[in-house]
Order: structure tokens, then C-alpha cells, then sequence
């Protein structure tokens, strides 16, 4: 993960997900944003389908949570970087988690390690009984 002291946030938005409806307004929010960014239709794709998979996952596993979306900017570069936060069970095995195929529900087991070949970085912090913390970050102009 980039070094977050040098990054600088140009704005900050803290987002709810406690339904589903919440995914599909979240989804629609950011692709507004990165659509202002200037970021690619593929970029836009890839980053609005690995934040729907993570707030579903928060959603489904954590009982929801909140994502905060910032865009930011390191030199030259522009992105957004998206941070989903839960208060859920937590993950007790997270390199299990990552295993595509992986899922403790009726899912394909494809969120968290879909999630992560679609951003430029990845980050998973998750405590059992404290919750999980999951980043991702993708760069307009990369």
C-alpha cells in the first residue's frame, strides 16, 4: 500500500450501508465521482465492481457498516481510495478469505480476492469479535 503520509485527501465522504439499497446508491455515488475525475470506463467498471462485492460482504458478513470515500492525489496522480469499514464477527482466517472459491455464506467465494485484482492496492485488517477493515485504492491516471 502507498505510503498514506503521502497522499493528500481532497475531500472526504463518510457513506452508510445497513441495506441493500445503501450498495446501489454507494455504487452510483462513486462512479459519479470518478467519472468527474476523469478516470477510464474500464477503471470506472473495475472500482464499481469491487465496491459493490465489499459492501455487499460488509452487508451480508458484518450486518453492514460505512465506506468512506476520498478522493485523493500523490504528484501528479489522482484516484480515490475507499475504506469499508465493519463492526461484524470479524475474519478468523483471513489468508483463507482470500482464496478465491473461499466463502462462509452461499457465495462464489469471489468478493474479497475479486475485490483486490481490481484495485491498483489492497488492504485487509480484520479482528475476531472487532470487526474488519478493508482499502482499496484505484488511480484515474495510472
Amino acid at each position: 500500500m502507498t505510503n498514506p503520509a503521502m497522499i493528500d485527501v481532497e475531500a472526504s465522504e463518510t457513506l452508510a450501508v445497513r441495506q441493500e439499497s445503501d450498495v446501489i446508491q454507494l455504487t452510483s455515488y462513486i462512479r459519479q465521482q470518478v467519472v468527474l475525475m476523469g478516470m477510464s470506463t474500464l477503471n470506472q467498471t473495475k472500482l464499481s465492481t469491487a465496491s459493490s462485492e465489499l459492501a455487499r460482504n460488509m452487508l451480508i458478513h458484518g450486518g453492514g457498516g460505512t465506506v468512506q470515500v476520498e478522493q485523493i492525489s500523490m504528484k501528479s496522480k489522482k484516484g480515490i481510495r475507499l475504506i469499508f469499514t465493519d463492526n461484524g464477527p470479524g475474519i478468523a482466517d483471513i489468508e483463507q478469505a482470500m482464496q478465491s472459491g473461499y466463502s462462509t455464506g452461499s457465495g462464489m467465494g469471489l468478493g474479497l480476492p475479486g475485490a483486490r485484482q481490481l484495485a491498483d492496492e489492497f488492504q485487509l485488517t480484520s479482528a475476531v469479535e472487532e470487526g474488519t477493515t478493508v482499502t482499496i485504492l484505484k488511480w484515474a491516471n495510472d
